[in-house]
């Protein structure tokens, strides 16, 4: 229990950050990501390190989130045809295309793919990924532009 304690100390701000950024409501942020912990407790054992702890964290938040969601528009609480805050790929303008990125970003192989997500989706900064890899910032930049570039080569 003391080593989840530690881990929810360390990384409750960044799992918080994350959500928030995906849901844009505080309240909201705070229930999944408190969701989230949850559901990393009971699984913290399965936790293979094939990737960050934070990574690990935020997929769990990110999983959690757009459960609630799905929960929320079932229930009736959003209107079908209302816009969906939650809905992440909705925000691109054009659906075929964030589908196809989305498959391609699946098929990218590690780091790319995560200081990609970490980077693109996570909102963080290089110096931030820089220390989740124990790697340079120049390290970090240069794997998210070519992750980008592979994305680029992967779409044409």
């Amino acid at each position: 229990m003391k080593e989840f304690d530690r881990v929810y100390t360390e990384y409750f701000e960044a799992v918080y950050g994350y959500v928030l950024k995906l849901s844009h409501d505080p309240a909201l942020a705070e229930e999944v990501t408190q969701e989230a912990f949850f559901k990393a407790l009971k699984k913290l054992g399965s936790f293979r390190g094939e990737c960050s702890l934070r990574s690990w964290l935020c997929q769990i938040a990110k999983n959690t989130y757009y459960s609630m969601a799905e929960k929320r528009r079932r229930s009736g609480a959003l209107p079908e045809d209302a816009p969906d805050a939650f809905d992440l790929e909705g925000r691109f303008a054009d659906k075929e295309d964030a589908l196809k990125i989305h498959q391609v970003l699946h098929r990218l192989e590690e780091p790319y793919r995560e200081v990609f997500w970490l980077r693109a989706l996570g909102e963080l900064p290089f110096s931030q990924i820089a220390a989740l890899f124990g790697k340079t910032e120049s390290w970090a930049r240069v794997t998210y532009h070519r992750a980008k570039l592979k994305i680029k080569e992967e779409l044409s």
